[in-house]
């Protein structure tokens, strides 16, 4: 069995591999990253545009229940506000 002692200098050994690896790695990468945009004239935009249609986050969405007491809206995302709460939803749909 090894000693705690063998057993950090072993874990050293291998983390200053790994990182050999991984820079070693990731030139390899990117070597042939460059060569793929170099042939096929590449540009920024074509690397990381957005697609036509994806979806986007963040944005605002439309409301599908109403308390017909306040006008209070509610989008059925999130935890649901205490007017709706225990009742049928059907009733409060816009």
């Amino acid at each position: 069995m090894s000693s705690y002692k063998e057993l950090l200098a072993q874990r050293e050994l291998l983390d200053k591999q790994i990182k050999e690896a991984i820079q070693r790695e990731k030139a390899d990468g990117i070597a042939k990253a460059k060569l793929i945009i170099e042939q096929y004239q590449l540009t920024a935009a074509d690397l990381f545009s957005r697609k036509a249609g994806a979806k986007s986050s963040g944005g605002k969405v439309a409301p599908k229940y109403r308390n017909p007491a306040t006008g209070e809206t509610w989008t059925g995302r999130g935890k649901a506000p205490k007017w709706i709460e225990g009742r049928d939803r059907s009733n409060f749909v816009i």
